[in-house]
């Protein structure tokens, strides 16, 4: 919604001509200066709060200057949507779980490419009627904007329903011929560009790209499955921001540019580091299928030595360990129990016992959705190691507790070559002392697969919501 703030202020700032054009330029340099020390602060989360502060100071003057230029003629509609912008994004803030949070997320990559193909489309509208009329560099930008939007849009609005599974399964949808109808459609979009570039007056085509677009950005995420979305958010992240830059050169706003370029930039090196923790190409995510291979050994077959135990017997392993470490998944995120987690962090830390949390890149439904949780629980930063460190840990390690993880801690992925996560780094729980695996049932992840961790010499299974069982074990602790 800024972003949107600033391409409409200065599309009419364009119209009037500018006022101070080196005064505007310099205090877009500096909130340029902002976003760039923003990325460096919020590497590390010591600095992470004032990183979005000083992200929020640069944004702030990017708008300011916008909104004083005397190019705006009208400041109604600015000042309705500011307030209609602002209400929408407080309600969120206030409303949205930090379990909802990668929906979130997907739903402003969205909004982000919306405005970006309806400013640019308002300003094609504008231009294409006026002489001496558009140029080359405003027309390529302007169909690059139509199509990069529009797949975002909708990509971004299927990735959140799908994480909510509101009305699609978050499961890969596929049926016949899918990625040969993908080609034909991107084939005819970018024809329509070239048409869109080489006719300028014919501005009915940019709605017509646009709308193709849109369907094209539905096709390509419904074959994605859950397990690949904190891939796809980093790249629909990315494609926001591509879509932002080739706006501002439609609208000849450096500072778009600049912010646009950082989006996606930073989109793109995330989406990359995240397909590396999962031993994929990005090739792979978007036209590749995950899950669903059966060629293996059955659930039955793997499952048959499982070992169900109970609060009690959990609690007495802490009576001699050293160290615990819990490995988090999305099942502590979809229990709620993050604050269940510090209290038993508490409860053994008091008793002498180290305890540190596994974090493994792709766990959960977007980067850094654990370490989200834990920290809103206030479990200090230190405490959450990342995979290589925990790893080299894990043999020193008494109890390791998987905390509703499933195919991050699954070792068949360094055993089985044909295995579906074959080759995907995962946190090597089993080789602590004693695993205890708290999960609601034996059901696979989304790889689709037997986890035989589950049923190793080493694992109990503690059955139950998360949240329940850690209130359970707690109290058993508490009575040792």
């Amino acid at each position: 919604m800024t972003m949107t703030a600033i391409q409409a202020g200065h599309g009419a700032a364009e119209a009037a001509g500018i006022h101070h054009p080196g005064i505007v330029n310099l205090i877009y340099l500096v909130a340029a200066v902002c976003f760039i020390w923003t990325f460096k602060l919020l590497a590390h989360p010591r600095t992470a709060v004032r990183g979005n502060l000083l992200g929020m100071l640069g944004m702030a003057l990017a708008i300011g200057i916008t909104l004083m230029d005397r190019g705006i003629t009208s400041y109604t509609l600015i000042a309705v949507g500011l307030i209609l912008g602002a209400g929408a994004g407080l309600f969120m803030a206030l409303t949205v779980p930090m379990t909802s949070m990668p929906q979130m997320v997907g739903v402003l990559n969205g909004f982000g490419g919306g405005a970006s193909f309806l400013v640019a489309w308002a300003e094609l509208l504008r231009v294409a009627g006026a002489a001496p009329g558009p140029g080359l560099q405003f027309m390529v930008a302007t169909a690059l904007s139509g199509i990069i939007g529009g797949v975002t849009f909708s990509g971004s609005a299927v990735a959140a329903d799908k994480l909510q599974e509101w009305l699609l399964p978050s499961k890969p949808i596929w049926f016949p011929r899918q990625q040969l109808i993908n080609a034909a459609l991107a084939a005819v979009v970018a024809v329509l560009a070239w048409l869109l570039i080489t006719h300028p007056t014919w501005t009915a085509i940019y709605f017509l790209l646009v709308v193709l677009s849109l369907v094209l950005g539905v096709l390509l995420v419904i074959p994605i499955g859950g397990a690949d979305m904190p891939v796809v958010i980093c790249l629909l992240n990315s494609y926001s921001g591509l879509a932002a830059a080739a706006t501002g050169f439609v609208l000849n706003n450096n500072m778009l540019v600049i912010a646009g370029s950082l989006v996606g930039a930073s989109g793109l090196i995330l989406t990359k580091i995240m397909c590396k923790a999962m031993n994929r190409s990005m090739t792979n995510v978007v036209f590749g299928r995950f899950g669903g291979d059966t060629s293996g050994p059955s659930a039955d077959d793997v499952y048959r030595t499982v070992k169900a135990s109970s609060p009690e017997e959990v609690a007495m392993l802490f009576d001699n360990a050293q160290r615990v470490v819990i490995i988090p998944g999305y099942g502590m995120a979809v229990s709620q129990c993050q604050h269940a987690v510090r209290d038993l962090t508490n409860l053994l830390e008091s008793k002498g016992v180290e305890v540190l949390f596994g974090i493994h890149p792709v766990a959960g439904r977007m980067p850094g959705h654990m370490n989200v949780l834990l920290a809103e629980a206030n479990i200090a930063y230190d405490k959450m190691k990342e995979m290589d460190e925990v790893n080299s840990l894990l043999e020193q390690t008494d109890v390791a507790i998987v905390l509703g993880a499933n195919d991050t801690v699954n070792p068949i992925a360094r055993t089985d070559p044909k295995s579906p996560i074959a080759g995907m780094p995962i946190i090597d729980a089993d080789k602590a002392r004693t695993v205890v695996v708290i999960k609601r049932s034996l059901s696979p992840g989304f790889a689709g697969i037997p986890n035989p961790l589950f049923a190793a010499d080493n694992c109990l299974m503690l059955f139950g919501d998360g949240k329940k069982a850690l209130v359970d074990l707690i109290a058993a602790v508490k009575e040792g």
